[in-house]
């Protein structure tokens, strides 16, 4: 029989309570077929897109299967890459376990480890952290894992593409080896596909859909743009003429092109637009990232470290300024809309430089994103920053310099016969070398002296 609400699943009256009031009624897909799997304890790696749910796909079987203890050790523990995924998991959790005695926090790297130590040391019974903060404070002693059940990778493609596979196995060693392993990734790289098999070759499989294909409820277009101050004239156009745009991410390549473009577009119209990057301090980020999703900033500034995970509300563009090196980027950036069965729309503009990339991301979809005719009101600019100019390489023109491989030492001894030596001879040393011994005449008179 299919499942057409959450009423079929074998959830605990204050899980149903929860989700009533968040007003969920109907599982996504990975949410419906991933739920048995893991709730029958066995390990399972789900691979889903960036906006199918894959919170509570590994929530709401491991909220159903936690039991009261009062020993406030993890129970579950959920590792994710980055400090902003912490916090919103977290969230995500507190919303769905309203109604049970379950204690959840966050910990991440960035910030005073006291603070986090005295926070374990308090006791809870889910877990949030960064690979790397986790492995600190179990080191330190004041967290223990003895009493896990059941560990939660989340954006485990991510996880490795930031080089934390080092970290990952550390922390499979640090764990009990009795406990249920959920491994939840947007994309099957090779990378992820050798990690599954190194560590968890016996995992069941959920495939929601093959790996690169975007939402249905996004909808593609693109621009073909010569240069960086065109495109950002076509963005001050598109904001200013298209009412539906009211919660727009904007994604570039570089954090300094984050900054750049910020500058631009906050000079000409305050308080519309946000920022964030990689660069920007905890608190700047978790803030910017807030009057967003609150609707105080109509257009968020951004590099890939939001293009996974974060779950903002009801963004209603997303448009590719720069676009990613790696095509699987493009689906997690466009994942950000489309959410929750809502209509999305992607706009990427593409240079003559970028069309190659442009190439990879439509054979990776196998489509071709429909190409839009630049508006005319939108100046095409000829003066190119610095990044577009074309670098010159002169030819040197110096000749060819001798060789000096036996030249020897800079300075040399001069010969004998130049040598500017006192060759006078005294008396003595003629009687010498003439009769072959010393000379001996006045000696006597000289002892007797």
């Amino acid at each position: 029989m299919e499942i057409t609400t959450f009423d079929h699943l074998t959830l605990t009256p204050p899980l149903r309570r929860a989700l009533t009031d968040i007003g969920l009624e109907h599982p996504t897909w990975i949410q419906e077929h991933s739920f048995s799997a893991q709730t029958a304890g066995r390990d399972v790696v789900c691979i889903a897109q960036t906006g199918t749910g894959k919170t509570f796909a590994y929530l709401l079987p491991a909220l159903r299967q936690w039991a009261f203890a009062k020993v406030k050790l993890p129970q579950i523990v959920i590792v994710v890459p980055t400090r902003e995924l912490v916090v919103q998991v977290v969230e995500e959790v507190n919303k769905l376990a309203i109604y049970m005695p379950l204690k959840a926090i966050g910990v991440y790297g960035g910030t005073s480890m006291n603070t986090q130590i005295a926070q374990v040391l308090q006791g809870m019974d889910l877990l949030v952290a960064t690979p790397g903060r986790l492995i600190d404070l179990v080191l330190h002693g004041s967290l223990k894992l003895k009493t896990v059940k059941k560990l939660i990778i989340d954006e485990v493609d991510e996880m490795l593409s930031l080089g934390f596979r080092t970290q990952l196995i550390q922390l499979l060693d640090l764990m009990p080896p009795k406990r249920q392993n959920v491994l939840f990734s947007a994309t099957l790289t090779i990378d992820v596909e050798a990690f599954i098999m190194d560590n968890f070759p016996a995992a069941a499989k959920i495939e929601a859909v093959p790996s690169g294909t975007p939402l249905d409820t996004i909808t593609q277009t693109k621009y073909n743009v010569p240069n960086f101050n065109t495109k950002v004239s076509l963005l001050q156009h598109l904001l200013a003429t298209d009412t539906s745009m009211d919660k727009v991410l904007v994604f570039v390549s570089s954090k300094r092109m984050a900054d750049m473009l910020f500058a631009i577009l906050d000079a000409a119209t305050p308080l519309q637009f946000g920022l964030i990057h990689g660069n920007k301090d905890q608190n700047y980020r978790f803030k910017s990232v807030k009057m967003f999703d609150e609707g105080s900033r109509k257009v968020l500034i951004a590099t890939d470290i939001i293009a996974r995970g974060l779950d903002l509300l009801e963004v209603t563009h997303v448009i590719n300024f720069d676009l990613p090196e790696v095509a699987e980027n493009y689906i997690h950036r466009i994942g950000r809309t489309g959410r929750a069965k809502r209509q999305g729309n992607s706009i990427a503009f593409v240079s003559e430089a970028e069309q190659p990339l442009c190439d990879n991301i439509e054979n990776m979809m196998s489509r071709r994103i429909p190409l839009l005719t630049l508006p005319q009101s939108v100046p095409i600019a000829t003066i190119l920053i610095d990044d577009e100019i074309p670098k010159i390489r002169m030819k040197s023109l110096e000749g060819k310099l001798p060789s000096r491989e036996n030249s020897g030492l800079a300075f040399h001894d001069k010969k004998d016969k130049n040598k500017k030596v006192n060759n006078k001879i005294h008396r003595a040393e003629e009687l010498k070398m003439k009769y072959k011994k010393p000379k001996t005449r006045g000696d006597k008179f000289n002892k007797k002296k």
